[in-house]
């Protein structure tokens, strides 16, 4: 999949957070942090809420799975 590339400004306390969550290698790299933050923000308005308990790229994962036993449009969530 080819990705855009977006400039976006965020305030130092902002990336303290994001480079925390980078040093405890709970994420790879910045742009990890804030496209799982993206996804969920997108999630919860067009589909509900992603419960906020751990590794939301292992909790929509496993979301996956259980929808595509049903008639949604993967390719559309995933490009997200």
């Amino acid at each position: 999949m080819v990705m855009e590339t977006i400039q976006i400004r965020l305030n130092q306390g902002l990336l303290r957070l994001i480079d925390s969550l980078v040093d405890k290698g709970i994420y790879s790299n910045r742009s990890e942090v804030i496209r799982d933050a993206v996804r969920r923000f997108v999630w919860e308005k067009e589909v509900g809420t992603v419960p906020n308990n751990g590794d939301s790229v292992e909790q929509i994962r496993e979301i996956r799975k259980i929808l595509s036993s049903q008639p949604i449009d993967l390719d559309e969530i995933n490009s997200l």
